[in-house]
């Protein structure tokens, strides 16, 4: 990948799954990226990561990577978070909000009140944290000469995915990027909400090493955690990238669009013809 020099990114939840795949490929690019997370040490959650690892893989991708511990449930600490990048780098290019809670019964069967109340968590770290992220970097944005706010969703957005919890969730931040855009437009700072595919992540693979029968055809769709931070990285690099602000990609779209491929060469394929096309929203304002 090409690199680019004095590019500084923060990616919010990145100990492990799409956060760290993102952060690797922004690393590759020759990026300074920041990464959170709460994991000091394995074991502090169930499934393996931590911050220190993440951010040392990007520097062996070719980045820099910085090690931040956040708990974005905390609004204090994401302030001192971006105090602290402003404080040491002056500004922030990229920020990828990935951050989200997402409890262990998501993806069982039933009705939403045979499921634990705890699954509205991802409301708080998910939806809001990605508010109060963006809210609280905006004046590092505004110093960009080039800024990108990404929030990572799904086709969850658009149709029944997890249950109401999950698709009111990934619907917020989708609409959250087409405010956020509004308001950014003036200042040239571009807002994309990027529907991802299946994850090849330590929580799925969890799930497909149980049951292997079971995904034996669709694992081989699935996108790698890295395949994200590629497409991030083509798009920043997008001379249109203000005329695609505002709105929802599907990212194997954007990806074919790129020319961008996941990291073992393939074309992950988009989703659209089994879930449907991608939100749109309308162009009247009210202020």
């Amino acid at each position: 990948m090409e690199q680019q020099q004095n590019i500084v990114a923060l990616v919010t939840g990145a100990s492990r799954g799409a956060g760290k795949g993102i952060a690797l490929a922004l690393g590759a690019m020759g990026a300074t990226v920041y990464v959170t997370g709460r994991s000091r040490e394995e074991g502090y959650a169930a499934l393996p990561g931590t911050v220190d690892a993440t951010a040392a893989a990007v520097t062996g991708a070719g980045g820099t990577g910085v090690a931040a511990y956040c708990d974005h449930a905390d609004d204090a600490q994401v302030e001192a978070l971006l105090a602290r990048i402003d404080d040491e780098q002056g500004k922030l290019d990229i920020l990828v909000n990935n951050a989200t809670a997402l409890h262990d019964a998501l993806t069982e069967a039933g009705p939403f009140w045979e499921k634990p109340l705890a699954l509205t968590e991802i409301w708080n770290v998910g939806m809001r944290s990605h508010y109060t992220t963006t809210y609280f970097a905006a004046p590092l944005l505004l110093k960009s000469q080039r800024g990108l706010v990404v929030n990572t969703s799904s086709f969850g957005g658009r149709i029944y995915m997890h249950g109401p919890a999950y698709g009111a969730g990934k619907a917020a931040i989708d609409k959250m990027a087409h405010d956020m855009a509004y308001d950014f437009r003036p200042y040239g700072v571009a807002v994309v909400s990027i529907w991802m595919g299946l994850l090849l992540t330590e929580r799925s693979q969890r799930v497909f090493d149980a049951e292997p029968d079971k995904y034996a055809e669709l694992i081989p769709t699935c996108e790698s955690p890295e395949f994200t931070g590629r497409v991030i990285a083509a798009l920043y690099r997008d001379p249109a990238l203000m005329s695609r602000s505002g709105k929802v990609w599907v990212g194997a779209e954007l990806a074919e669009e790129f020319g961008v491929t996941d990291t073992d060469g393939r074309q992950p394929p988009s989703h659209r013809a089994f879930f449907g096309p991608t939100t749109s929203f309308g162009d009247a304002v009210v202020e």
